[in-house]
């Protein structure tokens, strides 16, 4: 990296305008012109040892103080004086156009991009640049294994006093947030040692940290991870404060706004996730069907080799299992209903996709940690769910997080509101649809609004009857519910044969 260096002390004072995230430094016409700076270029705000990069807007005003936002203020301390470096040359930027050429990209230049995406040296526009090469000339398996080392290196790992072991989804199913919240009690109480962190959702009615929010707290510190370890055989913790991985929440910020999810950087985040917290041994869920994230078995089979062969460059041992994705796990969608329908599978009562697809992963885990011999992990696993210590370590669990060991599912709350969607006929329930029924309890203000979901009475297949329920909606926001009502009507997430879907024109 090269940039010259400004050894002018400048004034700060706060930027009174809010720029989230975004680090902005403005800068009066005359510093800006004495000192070669430009709109939009990016510097390097320093405070002693501290350093931020920060993006220049140049005020129409003269002065003597430079601005800064809250969140470049926040890093350095909150000063009253900095320096400035200008950068003159950023290297990384030309290995991003290397890549969008179709060049394979070295270690190093790997490691180049990924350091400065954290440093924030990187735009959005040139991290957005980096995404879609991925995802238009993509990765060889050397260079995912390299943008996971990276992703890894740039962040905190935490060790732990035994070998750890996990399982994770690619996503792409409503509902499946609370399979982890079954598995894990399982695998747990077989004493193998499982701590399971979790994202927040973004683009979902619900991830694992928000359905597991339902229970107990799942903010914790690196210090405080490690504490329940020593209490605990398994956990459920949001990954958010641990600066596991960092570039991978920006790259995933930039994925979501541009609704691109390039293969090889999902499987780096993933993997660069769990070697954050010294798993040795991962399963991977790939839900598979129609809706779903991966629609057919070849593409799957092809997605599971990459896991593999990258895990295995990376000293990974990772598994595989291509599940059943072509309708919602389980009748709940949302973190509040997730939450309910997980501790009711755990008490013998949920439904038995949730249970059966639980037991399988946990089966898995339980046969790659030497607990269960080769091919009967699901036959133990199951032994440990009908017996009940699953549910009893995971109520050891909610406690030692912070929560209600004695906590009943109608006691988590749901939304104020709530609005049925009744059967219009007779029939045979033809469609459940992943991605409608996703975008109506978001519709609803899942997963913000931890109440906030959808509850399914129907899959497909049932019989009804005209009038019957077949979904409910929840909301603690009544224009939120008539939000979601209103998608139902033009998504249709449900459907019955001989059902009518729509008229053109509407009206004659």
């Amino acid at each position: 990296m090269c940039w010259c260096v400004l050894v002018t002390n400048f004034r700060v004072r706060l930027l009174d305008a809010d720029t989230g995230d975004l680090r902005v430094v403005l800068i009066p016409k005359n510093i800006a012109l004495a000192n070669g700076l430009k709109g939009g270029s990016r510097v390097k705000v320093v405070n002693d040892s501290k350093y931020v990069t920060a993006w220049v807007v140049v005020s129409e005003e003269e002065g003597e103080e430079v601005l800064l936002s809250k969140s470049v203020s926040a890093a350095l301390g909150n000063p009253e004086k900095i320096k400035l470096n200008m950068y003159s040359m950023v290297p990384s930027v030309d290995f991003i156009k290397k890549k969008l050429r179709g060049i394979k990209l070295s270690e190093d230049e790997i490691r180049s991009i990924i350091k400065d995406i954290t440093s924030g040296i990187l735009s959005d526009v040139e991290i957005a640049a980096f995404v879609a090469a991925q995802t238009s000339v993509g990765m060889d398996v050397d260079e995912m294994v390299s943008l996971t080392k990276a992703m890894v290196e740039t962040g905190n790992v935490l060790r732990f006093e035994e070998p750890a072991h996990d399982i994770h989804s690619i996503g792409g199913v409503p509902g499946n947030s609370k399979v982890s919240i079954v598995a894990v009690p399982i695998i747990a109480s077989a004493g193998v040692f499982i701590p399971k962190t979790s994202s927040r959702a973004i683009t979902s009615p619900a991830g694992t940290a928000d359905t597991m929010e339902g229970f107990a707290p799942v903010t914790f510190t690196e210090e405080e991870v490690l504490e329940l370890a020593k209490k605990v055989k398994g956990f459920i913790i949001w990954g958010g404060t641990l600066n596991l991985a960092p570039a991978d929440d920006i790259l995933i910020r930039v994925e979501h706004q541009l609704k691109l999810d390039p293969t090889s950087q999902m499987v780096a985040s993933i993997l660069s996730k769990k070697l954050s917290m010294s798993v040795s041994n991962l399963i991977i869920d790939i839900p598979t069907g129609r809706g779903a994230k991966v629609e057919s078995i070849e593409e799957a089979r092809n997605l599971s080799s990459l896991f593999v062969q990258v895990g295995n460059k990376l000293n990974l041992s990772v598994r595989c299992a291509i599940t059943y994705g072509g309708q919602p796990i389980g009748y709940a969608i949302g973190p509040a209903l997730e939450a309910r329908e997980a501790l009711e599978t755990l008490m013998g009562n949920g439904p038995m996709s949730v249970k059966e697809k639980a037991v399988a992963l946990a089966g898995l885990v339980l046969e790659v940690a030497g607990v269960a011999p080769r091919g009967s992990g699901r036959k133990v696993a199951l032994e440990i769910f009908e017996s009940g210590k699953a549910l009893q370590t995971f109520l050891k669990i909610v406690e030692v997080m912070g929560g209600n060991p004695s906590v009943k599912p109608e006691e988590i709350p749901l939304g104020r509101y709530r609005v049925e969607v009744k059967a219009p006929i007779d029939g045979y329930v033809t469609g459940v649809y992943n991605d409608a029924l996703s975008r109506v309890a978001m519709a609803a203000g899942a997963p913000q609004d931890k109440g906030a979901g959808v509850k399914l009475y129907v899959k497909r297949g049932h019989k009804v009857k005209e009038g019957q329920t077949l979904l409910e909606i929840y909301s603690n926001s009544e224009a939120l519910l008539d939000e979601a009502l209103r998608l139902v009507e033009v998504l249709k997430p449900i459907t019955i044969e001989g059902m009518l879907l729509e008229t053109f024109p509407e009206y004659l």
